[in-house]
């Protein structure tokens, strides 16, 4: 029986696929996927306080990651609202940031466990905000937001998408000598098949990505997203899940994932490299033309998110309030930051920051 859009795939193949992955383009691909992520490895090292890297680059994810879903905010009101640590904000922003949230969970929780059907509950609840797990009810379909059809109707059935998911499990961490990047293209593909949950399935799917590259020691921290590069390509993307539900093409699909992650390490090799660059020009600046406010931790705190408050410099042990005002009034005197009236009170923007993270 053919593959039928309206149907429930209940005949989607349990894992390894019957077909060999391993061909000569997907290995030439996986060569430069590799080489660029190993590259990129190595660049982590270069920002002394991670959480500069994490949670700038973090953040941006988390919004791109939305945006393939449709869920749209700005980076102007993400960044202010992650500053203010305030839930009074606007529904999309709310859930960008449980996007984060649920990623830095998903990180924690991979030094003590493996990637498992559970973590990926976990995962998705935070995402939706809800205990509702694994999907119960039949009725779920995929379709074109425009046109109303139908392009895919997931399995359903609790325990067979938890059968699904055991065997996804397993694939994961299976023996064997089959390229770490071309089985995270496949787990990829079929998780998104299984389309476990009811809502949350491509931002669950996108960290399990990023979990799965630091399970296998690829990466150290949480920098490398595909987000950018699905957006960017969001036709091919769903036409190369398409062929392989329909085709079994996993050639094509392998090779435009592994592009994807070659693409998005140089990219993110490239911005932590002017992350660094930017920090140590102004590391210097600070030291010519503001020395009697000049530390170390000072500049490297503007340098954790592009938004600052006094309080992050009290939180941090630099200075009280009214020296810690101060301090970043100087800051704005010499052009190192800008300030921008929040409510009552003042906001200062690190722009070349915030530039560098959101082209």
């Amino acid at each position: 029986m053919g593959f039928n859009a309206e149907m429930p795939y209940y005949d989607l193949p349990l894992l390894p696929p019957r077909v060999e992955l391993e061909t000569v383009r997907t290995l030439k691909r996986a060569i430069g996927a590799n080489k660029a992520l190993a590259e990129l490895k190595g660049v982590g090292g270069l920002i002394p306080n991670q959480s500069i890297l994490l949670r700038s680059i973090l953040l941006q994810e988390a919004k791109l990651s939305s945006e393939v879903e449709n869920i749209f905010t700005t980076d102007d009101k993400l960044y202010k609202a992650f500053s203010e640590n305030n839930k009074q904000v606007d529904p999309h922003t709310k859930e960008v940031l449980r996007y984060e949230e649920a990623l830095w969970h998903g990180y924690r929780q991979l030094r003590q466990r493996p990637l498992t059907t559970s973590l990926f509950v976990e995962i998705v609840n935070i995402i939706v905000q809800n205990e509702s797990g694994i999907r119960k009810m039949p009725g779920t379909r995929i379709v074109n937001s425009i046109t109303n059809e139908t392009i895919y109707t997931p399995p359903d059935g609790e325990e067979r998408l938890r059968n699904l998911l055991c065997n996804l499990e397993e694939f994961v961490y299976a023996e064997g000598d089959l390229d770490p990047l071309i089985r995270l293209a496949v787990m990829h593909y079929q998780f998104e098949a299984i389309h476990p949950f009811g809502d949350g399935n491509g931002r669950t799917g996108r960290i399990i990505n990023i979990l799965y590259l630091i399970s296998q020691g690829l990466l150290e921290i949480p920098v490398l997203y595909l987000s950018r590069y699905i957006i960017e390509r969001k036709s091919a993307y769903y036409r190369g899940l398409k062929a392989v539900t329909e085709k079994n093409d996993w050639e094509d699909w392998v090779v435009f994932m592994l592009e994807g992650i070659e693409q998005t390490a140089i990219a993110t090799k490239d911005k932590i490299v002017a992350i660094r660059k930017l920090l140590d020009e102004s590391l210097e600046t600070a030291r010519q033309v503001v020395p009697r406010i000049y530390s170390k931790e000072l500049i490297e705190l503007i340098f954790e998110q592009p938004y600052c408050r006094i309080e992050f410099l009290e939180r941090k042990g630099i200075a009280k309030r009214q020296t810690a005002s101060r301090y970043l009034k100087e800051l704005a005197r010499v052009g190192m930051l800008q300030q921008m009236p929040f409510g009552r009170e003042v906001l200062y923007i690190n722009l070349p920051l915030f530039q560098l993270l959101t082209k």
